[in-house]
């Protein structure tokens, strides 16, 4: 083997003016939400060690580093190809993109940034070209560029799909105590003192030497082996222990065929339901507490093994014969009815579709191992509420993504644990009760709140939301749907959110003097409805007359604009006069007919998500 050259390099270093290629070979960029989400927390936990809002950028060079691990790469061709460390360079570069659009729309808190396409896209003797190119990605990372979207959703490449759905993510995800003032600063600390470890190497069989030599080191105990150890070494019964690991090992398997890692995920999400006091502070000097802390839960338990309640050898047994087997249960049975939509369940699904995985924390915070009778009453109750809290967020523009709630979410679990279900529906019911955010969002609010309308940001939650009403509205007049219905079609792609009105700003000069007034209602929430491609497809610019027949034959809620919905004994006439709803057909679709859909889609959201749900679940 040749010498190996290691360096210690700044993001700024690592992507700056040069060209990084993957192999053929190399796996595809797979990393989900969750490893983005924990990523952004890192960097926001490190970040706020240091930053004070009184701080200039230039403050940010006494600030700490963090070091982001090591890359192998080697020089071939006059570009460098990537060995190992795809995911976070990719993960990177995404981040940065998404910097970049937020100036180029005009964002105010992103206006003051320095210039970082440089680190994305450059020119090298008149050939532009992103700083990390694959060719099979390039249509997708140009258009994520230049427009911050595209549809991946017809691609048969997985890492294209995943580089559309992780940048359309950090809308939802990137932690709001990183905006304003904040927000310049962490960027130069981004590409200036985030640290990765280039390990070059000058040939092939060199960097693959490396690589199996840095991952080749055997199967490492996990943390939850390490626990199990800590448990059992403190039972004094033989039998006690065989049982004990017996139980452990079982309980383990059924976790990790979920999915990989859902066992390190179930004892986190345990320990802090039921356990963890504190959680750090988003403030200047915060120091890690319980909540950040339980990453490590191995050390964890350890250390807190009075809180905990593990004083006697039984204690450590019934730790795992009774606690561990009865919120394993619970969460494995949340885990599976979250992939599987399931009657009575069926909150649980709406909220990971959501990415909303703090719902299981906070489902397991009342539960105690004398519930099995009502168990499932309490994470029913506990998960509708996450789904009315959710939808209210959205349709007021608030972020619910795991670093935006982590803090209220964990202190809110604190407030319910171990209550019984009649205290913890009240609970639940009044923290709804006492939300800002209610419904009023759907149609603003003329003083500072603008309406509920479609964006390059709320793409997705308006997509979710529709299907969502138009689901309920169906099975309502009797129908036998659920909303996967609406959202994807037979051929697993997603419906289009139809605009009523065409992008034609002439036929509507006699209400909009201003073209872009047209342009802002034409996106409100109560002009939009779901079609599936081939309905939407042929539409086009059409006429709302010529709309309306396409319209008659799609779903009800998109059927409702025409009259013919309205006539004869019909399971839709029914539910309209039980629900008191004001549907009405719309022979045409001016400003008001606007007004009056927008105020029925929030009345329609006030009965879906009404909190008053809470009280009648029994």
């Amino acid at each position: 083997m040749n010498k190996v050259q290691a360096q210690t390099k700044s993001v700024k270093e690592l992507l700056q003016g040069v060209k990084y290629g993957i192999d053929v070979f190399q796996r595809e960029y797979d990393w989900g939400r969750r490893q983005v989400e924990d990523l952004l927390s890192d960097f926001e936990n490190k970040f706020l060690e240091a930053y004070d809002e009184a701080h200039a950028p230039s403050a940010v060079a006494q600030y700490p580093h963090y070091f982001l691990g090591t890359i192998i790469t080697v020089a071939r061709d006059g570009k460098r190809y990537i060995v190992d460390g795809q995911q976070r360079l990719t993960t990177l570069t995404l981040l940065l993109m998404y910097f970049y659009r937020l100036k180029e729309e005009g964002v105010k808190f992103a206006q003051g940034i320095f210039d970082v396409a440089p680190l994305i896209y450059s020119d090298v003797f008149g050939e532009q070209s992103f700083n990390l190119e694959i060719s099979e990605r390039k249509p997708c990372m140009e258009a994520l560029y230049k427009y911050g979207e595209y549809d991946a959703s017809d691609s048969s490449d997985l890492s294209v799909r995943h580089l559309a759905e992780r940048f359309s993510d950090f809308d939802e995800i990137f932690p709001d105590t990183l905006e304003d003032h904040a927000f310049t600063l962490f960027v130069y600390w981004l590409v200036e003192k985030v640290n990765i470890v280039e390990i070059e190497a000058s040939a092939d069989d060199d960097a693959f030497t490396i690589f199996e030599t840095m991952n080749d080191r055997g199967v490492n105990l996990s943390q939850a082996d390490m626990l199990k150890g800590h448990l059992l070494s403190h039972m004094t019964m033989p039998d006690k222990k065989t049982k004990a690991n017996a139980l452990w090992r079982h309980m383990i398997q059924h976790l990790v065929e979920i999915e990989p890692g859902a066992d390190e995920d179930f004892i986190k999400t345990w320990l802090r339901a039921q356990y963890a006091d504190r959680t750090r502070d988003r403030k200047k000097g915060a120091s890690n507490e319980d909540f950040e802390n339980i990453d490590k839960f191995h050390r964890w338990v350890r250390d807190h093994h009075q809180r905990i309640g593990l004083h006697k050898p039984d204690d450590f047994y019934d730790f795992i014969v009774r606690d561990f087997c009865f919120y394993k249960k619970y969460y494995l049975g949340m885990r599976k009815a979250a992939q599987q939509l399931t009657k009575d369940r069926e909150a649980i699904h709406y909220n990971a579709h959501n990415n909303f995985t703090l719902q299981y924390m906070l489902a397991l915070a009342p539960l105690k191992p004398a519930d099995d009778d009502v168990a499932w009453c309490k994470i029913r109750l506990v998960t509708t509420f996450a789904d009315i809290y959710l939808a209210r967020r959205k349709v007021n523009f608030k972020r619910t993504g795991y670093s935006t709630l982590q803090y209220t979410m964990f202190n809110l679990a604190k407030r319910i644990r171990g209550l019984s279900a009649d205290g913890l529906r009240e609970e639940l019911h009044k923290e709804l009760k006492h939300m800002w955010e209610g419904m009023g969002g759907v149609i603003g609010d003329k003083d500072w709140l603008p309406p509920y309308s479609l964006n390059k940001f709320s793409g997705k939650s308006i997509r979710y939301l529709l299907a969502r009403m138009t689901a309920w509205v169906e099975r309502e007049c009797g129908n036998n749907v659920t909303y996967c219905n609406f959202l994807w079609d037979s051929k697993g792609r997603p419906l289009e959110i139809e605009h009523i009105w065409a992008y034609k700003y002439e036929r509507h000069k006699d209400e909009f003097p201003q073209e872009h007034d047209f342009q802002r209602e034409r996106n409100y929430f109560g002009g939009l409805v779901l079609l599936r491609k081939d309905e939407h497809k042929p539409l086009g610019a059409a006429t709302y007359e010529r709309k309306l027949m396409t319209y008659h034959s799609a779903n009800l809620l998109a059927g409702s604009l025409h009259a013919q919905k309205y006539e004869g004994k019909t399971g839709f006439k029914d539910f309209i006069e039980r629900t008191g709803l004001p549907f009405k057909p719309h022979a045409q679709f001016k400003r008001a007919d606007l007004m009056e859909r927008q105020q029925l889609y929030r009345q329609i959201c006030e009965q879906i998500w009404n909190p008053d749900r809470l009280l009648a679940d029994h």
